[in-house]
């Protein structure tokens, strides 16, 4: 039989039932506050106590109470309560279980002013990781057998934490590494990206410049077309990495205003028509008149992206922008009928630097793009989405707000198509 300690004897049959149920369900918890729910259900049959608290560390190991509960008397007036907060400090700096009562004026009528503190240090060897405070009012003195289990309590309790520590110290190591790697990533990613455009703006521009040749006018302007695209792919590249860093900061600027989207959609496919003469684009707009609140500019950027995805992962394949209204939301639907891409990188699109492995061979890109665009979109209280099969294409999703009742009774906003 278990015996406790000290020399006080066998535990009862109830306590020893309490004891085993409260180590089961510190073993089954979750996280704290389940177990410490579960084991005031269990253990207050056998050990009276009113409130229950427990204390941890915070900056510059001042603790504060990260779980409290009110089980007994002073449940209708638990603002006015004491919570043992003097008990805690003592305990957890001297690592001792300590008892301590306190006799107000006025306790022969009211209870609450007769406080019995129980404070028990949670600890692993010489670490104290907080404390357990037992509160009663009112009495009795906790007995010899009632500090003997509120520590086995405490015993449990300090295992918990000591697991939840040693998780969150694995995760902090493990983002850590994957900071690191990603880090490592992006500076590879960007130097490579960079170092392309800026290299054939180099080169021709000092093959430009020999003395020792001529260059003839059809020529020349080849090597100068050549170094205004790359400029122009070396400026998106800057622009992309001022937005993610922007975005991540908060402190990239929207400017709302009523946007239609239906001619919004129809000037950037134009637009994109005549950047891209091989870019096949439909529109399918099934609702006309269609308004929201919006960055206008912003919103371009998020559909540009997306036909330059198309453009790049399905060249040559026909691409339908759709606008409809759904669920009062203003849908668009950027669908392209390219090779697709598979199931298992879906989830991971939208991720910073995150390129699909077998789609990325021959294809300049950053791993930008698609976060830019979930970040802008979320900035609008919208959502953005993707489906696709491999060899049935790839379709992207973007919902908007969208209540035309609330736009045109605002007269301070002004319409905007492009």
């Amino acid at each position: 039989m278990l015996n406790k300690a000290k020399g006080t004897g066998p535990l009862r049959h109830q306590e020893l039932e309490a004891v085993y149920s409260i180590s089961r369900a510190a073993a089954q918890a979750g996280n704290i506050e389940s177990a410490l729910d579960e084991i005031i259900r269990i253990s207050r049959p056998v050990f009276i106590f009113d409130t229950i608290v427990l204390f941890q560390p915070r900056e510059n190991n001042v603790i504060e109470a990260s779980y409290a509960r009110v089980v007994g008397r002073g449940q209708s007036a638990e603002g006015n309560l004491a919570w043992g907060e003097a008990v805690a400090h003592e305990v957890f700096h001297t690592g001792q279980t300590i008892k301590r009562q306190e006799q107000l004026e006025g306790w022969q009528s009211d209870r609450l002013n007769l406080r019995f503190f129980l404070g028990l240090p949670l600890a692993q060897g010489d670490r104290v990781m907080g404390t357990l405070i037992f509160g009663r009012y009112g009495g009795p003195p906790y007995t010899p057998d009632q500090i003997y289990l509120a520590e086995f309590i405490a015993d449990h309790i300090a295992q918990l934490l000591g697991h939840k520590h040693l998780v969150e110290r694995i995760a902090n190591l493990e983002a850590e590494r994957r900071l690191e790697e990603l880090q490592h990533d992006f500076i590879a990613t960007i130097t490579h990206e960079l170092n392309t455009p800026l290299g054939f703006i180099k080169g021709y521009a000092t093959t430009l410049l020999r003395d020792d040749i001529s260059w003839d006018e059809v020529t020349r302007r080849e090597f100068l077309s050549i170094i205004d695209e790359e400029a122009d792919r070396l400026r998106e590249l800057i622009d992309h990495l001022l937005d993610s860093s922007r975005l991540q900061s908060g402190t990239l600027r929207m400017h709302f205003q009523i946007v239609r989207l239906d001619s919004l959609l129809r000037d950037i496919s134009v637009r994109a028509r005549s950047r891209n003469e091989n870019l096949n684009i439909y529109l399918n707009i099934k609702e006309t008149n269609v308004r929201c609140q919006a960055d206008p500019t912003r919103i371009a950027q998020v559909i540009d992206n997306l036909l330059s995805n198309a453009a790049k992962y399905a060249p040559g394949a026909p691409v339908i922008i759709s606008l409809d209204v759904v669920d009062s939301k203003a849908h668009i639907a950027v669908r392209d009928r390219g090779p697709g891409i598979a199931t298992e990188h879906l989830p991971h699109l939208f991720k910073r630097f995150y390129r699909v492995p077998d789609k990325s061979a021959g294809v300049r890109g950053t791993g930008l793009g698609l976060f830019i665009c979930r970040q802008i979109i979320n900035a609008h209280d919208g959502q953005i989405s993707v489906e696709s099969r491999p060899g049935e294409g790839t379709t992207f999703h973007i919902y908007l707000p969208y209540n035309i009742t609330k736009v045109d009774q605002n007269p301070n906003l002004e319409e905007v198509t492009s």
